[in-house]
């Protein structure tokens, strides 16, 4: 991970670096032209020193003709010497605008060293016309030698006179390049100050704009940084606390829809228990008579009678018990039963109910009095209605890990929209006869027994009949209150 630190001390770096290369190549190109007039000042400067030393030579061979010592000689040769030396530096000076005139120059030079030679034969030799005559010699070369060196000079000016110039308006120009490229060197720190301060404050935006939605309550929206630095690693921990947040206030959320829950499960036992108390006049009471009036009627030989009092018995005992009690599948089918049995004496023939039972699934618990609303409701819409009456089927049938019940009535059916209606539970008038418990009581009691919303379920089709379907998980038992099913 780059860090802050490192991205500044990248662009200190990078910003010295294009400074040393300027400076680097301005020094360099600044240089080569120092040293070119350099090279030119030194001709002249070796030009000069040839006149110099040819003067020189001149004075010291006047003094050994006067004085013809060792010492002055020795003066002469290095002097001599000397002038040789910068001969062979002046040769190095050719070009082709003074070819000729340096090789007079030179042939003037190689004349001065052997009439001076010359002389100092004669004057060993005591030749006094012979040393004064080429002393006088060598006097008129060293002359010629000096107004050639104007000459070579004045060559030398003219030949880099464009050159004097140039370097003038090289100058000049260097001068404007360095403006140039001082403003291109502006230029190009502003443009990576503000990459670089980019590259730092849009991360900063992003996490400032990701705050105010968190302060927004938009716990949903994920925070992404593109950046490998402090920042980068800020916008993670400030994601996972978004995450925690969000989880922290989904529990939250979830514990007080399951308080609610609870609350309308409360609030719908206690509705079901009135209702069930305001159907029934003194049951006790209602319940001894009947059974008084079924053993009188059985004494009187009207068993049949009798047994349709008994069935009446039997569910009025069966709704006393308390409705937040679960019961076994099994005693809930006994009692559907007995209120076929009811029905069946009301309706005679025209009531055709049909059950088909898988005995393995009756262990299961399912809350009170389920079933015959569902039934009841059938009933009322489908059997009621019709001249002919008609038919209600009753399945239990074993899903794997859940039981599936059916009751299937043959009436007029309803509409998509009445369907949706009762499964959202808005509907408060379907109320059975009996019970009076209606539909929507059964959905809301089964879906907050099992906790689950996929538990009733129903389909119809207008003209056809109506199915109500219940998926009740095996999972779930009661303890205690399982019935041994009579096979």
């Amino acid at each position: 991970m780059n860090s802050i630190q490192k991205k500044i001390l990248a662009l200190v770096i990078a910003v010295l670096f294009i400074m040393i290369v300027i400076w680097i190549s301005l020094t360099y190109y600044n240089q080569k032209m120092q040293n070119q007039y350099n090279d030119i000042l030194e001709r002249y400067l070796m030009m000069n020193e040839v006149s110099t030393e040819s003067q020189q030579i001149v004075a010291t061979l006047n003094n050994y003709l006067i004085e013809p010592t060792l010492s002055n000689l020795e003066e002469l040769n290095r002097n001599k010497d000397k002038i040789l030396r910068i001969k062979e530096e002046v040769s190095k000076f050719r070009n082709s605008n003074n070819d000729s005139a340096l090789t007079s120059y030179e042939n003037l030079i190689d004349g001065l060293l052997e009439t001076a030679n010359q002389s100092v034969l004669a004057r060993t030799d005591q030749q006094t016309e012979d040393y004064l005559s080429a002393f006088s010699e060598a006097s008129r070369i060293s002359k010629y030698i000096s107004e050639m060196t104007l000459t070579l000079i004045d060559t030398e000016l003219k030949t880099y006179d464009q050159f004097y110039r140039t370097i003038i308006e090289r100058s000049q120009e260097l001068r404007i390049l360095g403006i140039w490229l001082l403003l291109l060197i502006t230029l190009l720190v502003l443009l990576l100050a503000h990459w670089f301060s980019k590259r730092i404050t849009s991360p900063i935006n992003k996490l400032t704009q990701a705050a105010h939605e968190l302060s927004l309550g938009r716990f949903d929206l994920k925070i992404e940084v593109d950046s490998d630095d402090e920042i980068s690693f800020l916008a993670k921990m400030f994601d996972k606390m978004r995450i925690n947040i969000n989880n922290y206030l989904s529990e939250i959320k979830q514990k007080a829809q399951l308080e609610n829950e609870l609350q309308q499960s409360k609030l719908l036992l206690q509705e079901s228990q009135l209702r069930s108390l305001q159907s029934q006049i003194n049951p006790h009471f209602l319940y001894n008579t009947l059974d008084i009036l079924s053993k009188k009627a059985y004494l009187e030989g009207s068993e049949e009678t009798s047994d349709l009092l008994v069935s009446v018995a039997g569910l009025l005992r069966y709704n006393l018990n308390k409705l937040e009690n679960s019961a076994a599948l099994f005693e809930e089918v006994q009692v559907l039963k007995q209120y076929i049995d009811i029905q069946n004496a009301r309706f005679m023939d025209r009531l055709h109910f049909q059950m088909e039972i898988d005995h393995s699934c009756l262990f299961i618990q399912i809350p009170r009095l389920t079933l015959q609303p569902i039934v009841e409701n059938a009933v009322i819409h489908a059997i009621e209605p019709k001249e002919d009456g008609g038919t209600i089927s009753f399945r239990v049938q074993d899903g794997g890990d859940h039981v599936r019940i059916e009751i299937e009535d043959d009436g007029p059916g309803m509409t998509e929209e009445k369907v949706k209606q009762i499964l959202q539970v808005r509907s408060k008038k379907a109320e059975g006869h009996f019970t009076g418990l209606g539909i929507n009581n059964v959905e809301k009691r089964l879906r907050l027994f099992y906790n689950c919303n996929d538990v009733f379920d129903i389909e119809s089709e207008l003209g056809v009949g109506t199915k109500v379907i219940l998926k009740i998980s095996k999972a779930k038992r009661g303890e205690g209150n399982e019935a041994t099913p009579n096979r």
